[in-house]
């Protein structure tokens, strides 16, 4: 798999996750807790709407940055987070070899 098929892949496995048990402690926080603590003049820009819904924001996600967790220089965790540097917070999708081995929120 490419860098591409990689971060679609993940952002793929990052919306099936939204709502789930597997996703509380990742997904689903971070779309919560930025519906909740971001200004609304951000989203009306951003999305057209004060009050977007879980869906545009994880539709929004954009890709921040790509590295290798390992020495051998193979990228495997890639990093998303809402469009604009508006928030320090990601969420990060490491893979082992082409499968998805953890999603994390983080900051």
């Amino acid at each position: 798999m490419n860098k591409e098929e990689h971060s679609q892949e993940a952002l793929a496995k990052i919306r099936s996750l939204y709502g789930t048990p597997t996703g509380e402690d990742n997904v689903t926080l971070f779309v919560d807790h930025h519906l909740a603590e971001i200004e609304p003049d951000y989203f009306s820009k951003t999305y057209g709407t004060t009050s977007p819904t879980a869906q545009q924001i994880l539709d929004s996600l954009v890709l921040i940055d790509t590295w290798s967790s390992e020495d051998d220089g193979n990228i495997d965790v890639f990093d998303f987070s809402l469009p604009g540097n508006v928030t320090n917070y990601l969420i990060s999708v490491r893979f082992a070899g082409d499968a998805i081995q953890e999603i994390s929120m983080e900051s």
